[in-house]
């Protein structure tokens, strides 16, 4: 048989591929850890069944437990990561998360405002590592260049009031609504509100508008500190935004994802624990498979997470 009759054409193997899986741009710190930054949101949206496409914004130097140092990328090299694959790939959803600086924040924001219909999925993670000025010039930025465009803003409590209401002085906390409200002045359709305390050892998260809350999900408080957490709940969201679900089903999909991951997170140092996005590819523990007939420490009520 000749050469010619066993060669596959282009058009038969373009036939023959599967279909892309929806792609996910995300803008982010490379964090060694693997907890959060470009690795995590690598992980996440890749455990939800979309592809992700990173674009470094800053390296920062840290271990499991705290950071010490970040190095910034100037803003073309930013932008010429994002507009090079942009021309190539369509994606479908975007996530932004640590930009390094104002200047990455503007250069960011310039390339978003090219794709106008492209939902963004927006996390503001604690600058507690920036100093003052930092910490400012940051937050300045984001409000003016990010927020317009953000249709789910995702963050803590804490630090979403340092974000939208930093002249807050009341005794009691934002609300979920009041924090929306703040938001919806910049631009920002919805916020993702978490780690909200409740008693019993309880913690809400709340997705609000300026009208009020949409939906949440209560959790039980876990014992141990995580890292990473933020980025994989915000990445999970964009993932499922990026399908075409509408953000009060996605965030109800996005907490579960998170909260099943966090049960299974583990500690790879001495530091704190890292989410398992990949916690439903793991097989059954030996205690699992021996006392299937036992109740498990989850079905206890009071009893503690597991976290290996």
């Amino acid at each position: 048989m000749s050469t010619t009759d066993t060669s596959v054409t282009s058009s038969q193997v373009e036939n023959q591929e599967s279909p892309a899986p929806a792609c996910v741009m995300t803008f982010n710190a490379n964090d060694p850890s693997g907890a959060g930054g470009l690795a995590g949101d690598i992980a996440t949206i890749a455990a939800m069944g979309a592809h992700g496409l990173p674009v470094v914004t800053a390296i920062v130097l840290r271990d499991t437990a705290e950071v010490f140092d970040q190095h910034v990328l100037d803003a073309e090299t930013i932008a010429e990561q994002a507009r090079g694959i942009l021309e190539d790939v369509t994606i479908s959803a975007w996530k932004v998360g640590f930009l390094g600086s104002a200047e990455g924040i503007s250069a960011v924001a310039e390339v978003l405002s090219d794709y106008p219909e492209v939902p963004l999925v927006s996390y503001i993670p604690s600058l507690s590592w920036l100093d003052e000025e930092q910490q400012q010039s940051y937050s300045d930025a984001f409000r003016e260049l990010i927020l317009p465009q953000t249709q789910v803003l995702v963050g803590n409590h804490k630090t979403l009031t340092d974000l939208l209401l930093p002249d807050w002085e009341l005794d009691r906390p934002a609300s979920p609504r009041e924090l929306a409200v703040a938001a919806a002045e910049h631009g920002a359709a919805h916020v993702l509100v978490t780690g909200m305390a409740l008693p019993d050892h309880f913690v809400d998260n709340v997705l609000a508008t300026p009208q009020g809350p949409i939906t949440g999900e209560k959790f039980e408080r876990f014992d141990v500190s995580f890292i990473g957490a933020g980025d994989t709940l915000s990445a999970s969201l964009a993932a499922l935004m990026a399908v075409g679900s509408e953000p009060h089903i996605a965030v109800g999909e996005a907490l579960s994802f998170l909260d099943q991951a966090l049960d299974a997170g583990f500690r790879p140092g001495m530091g704190n624990v890292v989410p398992d996005r990949f916690f439903w590819a793991l097989p059954p523990n030996e205690e699992e498979e021996s006392d299937l007939d036992e109740p498990s420490l989850d079905d206890i009520d009071g009893a503690p997470r597991r976290v290996h």
